[in-house]
């Protein structure tokens, strides 16, 4: 199948790669020259717009990083459009707002497209691995063209029903838990270190007892290791439960938590760790309180 893999960043690479695997013929894009040369070095093409993709192009994964951006790469000047084939299937997994995405999906119905709304979850490794899943929603038309694409990327593909915006309810409601989670265990762990607990030894306890969480196992190890290079942003859960907290006061539907935790990671971002890992949050403690963390592994 030819395929447009749109954003090469930390899930996009992984992606197209595995789109590589799985025999397509894909095309790169990115405006980052490193990503294209990595990715030509993995034996893909690559080019710098979505409007450089080949001609007749069937399917475009669309992995950028808001709304905006999905909507320049697909429809603004130098855009995919012109080069998708009749009836192509547009895999929008960019985390967005709801409204978002059926403005996007009627943009692209009315263009003669299929619309995918398939947000996905499972960070850089899962994307690394082809074991991500996609919480999608849209026409069966669009699911059918779709899956030899979504075969190659995930390990599970939910289909949560015929209507774009349903799949990004789902990714917001799983972004709310994800950045919360997030939060307080930057916030436990503060607290342990803090109070003179080992860090390791913390851990090690937590993860094997009811106060676990997948994020607490998951991120904390980045901090016990000193590395704070981004899988995934400080950055990309001030935006996300932005869009929580925005659709949340649409519907005048109160979410204190969440505001609490996306207070925490806006004020690490302000204090210029915006492109940090996510589980440096934990610097929100380390500035107010003055905690030692762990220093960086060789």
């Amino acid at each position: 199948m030819k395929v447009a893999a749109i954003g090469l960043g930390s899930m996009g690479m992984g992606a197209a790669l595995n789109l590589l695997k799985g025999g397509h013929d894909v095309t790169g894009v990115d405006p980052r020259a490193e990503a294209r040369d990595a990715f030509i070095a993995a034996g893909g093409k690559a080019v710098a717009r979505a409007g450089e993709i080949a001609e007749g192009t069937e399917a475009a994964l669309v992995l950028v990083v808001n709304a905006a951006q999905t909507e320049t790469a697909l429809f603004g000047e130098g855009g995919a459009l012109p080069r998708l084939a009749p009836g192509a299937v547009v895999i929008a997994s960019a985390t967005v707002a709801p409204d978002a995405a059926r403005a996007l999906a009627r943009k692209a119905e009315a263009a003669g497209l299929l619309w995918l709304d398939a947000p996905v979850s499972g960070g850089a490794m899962g994307a690394a691995e082809g074991t991500m899943v996609v919480m999608a929603s849209g026409a069966e038309a669009a699911f059918a063209r779709a899956e030899p694409v979504l075969a190659a990327i995930a390990r599970k593909t939910w289909r949560l029903g015929d209507a774009p915006g349903i799949g990004s309810t789902v990714k917001m409601v799983n972004q709310l838990l994800a950045g919360v989670h997030i939060a307080a265990a930057a916030e436990a762990m503060a607290l342990g270190i803090r109070a003179g607990a080992d860090p390791r030894m913390l851990y090690e306890v937590i993860s094997s007892a009811a106060g676990n969480s997948w994020m607490f196992s998951n991120r904390v190890p980045h901090i016990l290791d000193g590395d704070d290079t981004p899988r995934s942003a400080i950055d990309i859960f001030v935006k996300d439960l932005g869009i929580v907290l925005d659709t949340a006061r649409g519907m005048t539907f109160p979410l204190p938590v969440t505001s609490a935790a996306h207070q925490l990671f806006l004020g690490v971002s302000a204090a210029g760790h915006g492109g940090r890992d996510d589980a440096f949050v934990i610097r929100f403690w380390q500035m107010l309180a003055g905690i030692e963390l762990p220093a960086k592994r060789d």
